[in-house]
């Protein structure tokens, strides 16, 4: 349970009694954990690659944002790869649907987001690929329990750029454990001089001047100091005239 459902229960119970069946945050024995790190705009080639060389016949994918899941499903349909959608913008009665067919083998991908996956159990799948990083390290749990249940052999794989290394750490202290990384070759991330570079060549940054040090502004701001002194002063005096 969360933290907040604990402190919940504490509230409105009296001494509860508590019983688990695995220590908290704890991964299965069974799940082999990967890493890929990856630029942010290469992670859709080096998921079909992945699914097609590998030949991998059942892959729940995990990502942030509705929109890159819409996104992410036509990409993978372009490349010949039979993909369903499971996030909240689709009515109940299609994401039961998409979980059919992909349950059936129908569909070799189900793209999914984090609340829309919750409660969902799939029987034996083998893969679950952790293509954006979870925002909170206890989620990375959460998602990779879906595979390596009843004893059965799961795989976690995840899709790490630059930008999400901090929360690789973070998942890694949580389980104690530290991931194996393999770099795939073609795919290995620009360091970080280029990433850098490349930020700057969004417009957040790019019509950013920096601040430079103006002799007349400084004086000004030093007369203006003056001044709000001699005011500050003055109302001093006035006052212990009266």
């Amino acid at each position: 349970f969360s933290s907040q459902m604990n402190k919940l229960s504490n509230e409105l119970l009296r001494k509860p009694k508590r019983i688990s069946v695995s220590p908290e945050n704890a991964t299965a024995e069974t799940v082999a954990h990967v890493v890929y790190p990856v630029d942010e705009d290469r992670k859709r080639e080096l998921l079909s690659e992945l699914i097609g060389k590998k030949n991998w016949k059942q892959v729940l994918v995990f990502v942030n944002y509705k929109e890159t899941a819409n996104e992410l499903v036509k990409e993978l349909k372009l490349d010949g790869i039979k993909a369903v959608l499971c996030h909240g913008d689709k009515a109940q009665s299609a994401r039961r649907r998409a979980l059919d067919e992909f349950k059936e083998g129908k569909a070799r991908v189900m793209v999914a987001t984090e609340v829309a996956a919750r409660g969902l159990d799939i029987q034996g799948l083998p893969h679950v690929v952790n293509y954006d990083m979870p925002f909170l390290a206890e989620d990375y749990v959460h998602r990779i329990g879906r595979t390596g249940r009843a004893g059965q052999e799961g795989h976690a794989v995840s899709f790490v750029s630059r930008e999400e290394e901090l929360t690789l750490l973070q998942v890694e202290k949580l389980i104690k454990q530290r991931i194996r990384r393999i770099q795939l070759a073609g795919y290995e991330p620009a360091n970080r001089d280029a990433l850098l570079q490349k930020m700057h060549t969004k417009s957040a940054f790019k019509d950013r001047s920096g601040r430079t040090n103006n002799p007349t502004d400084q004086s000004d701001a030093e007369r203006r100091a003056r001044l709000r002194r001699a005011v500050l002063n003055k109302s001093k005096i006035t006052k212990l005239k009266k």
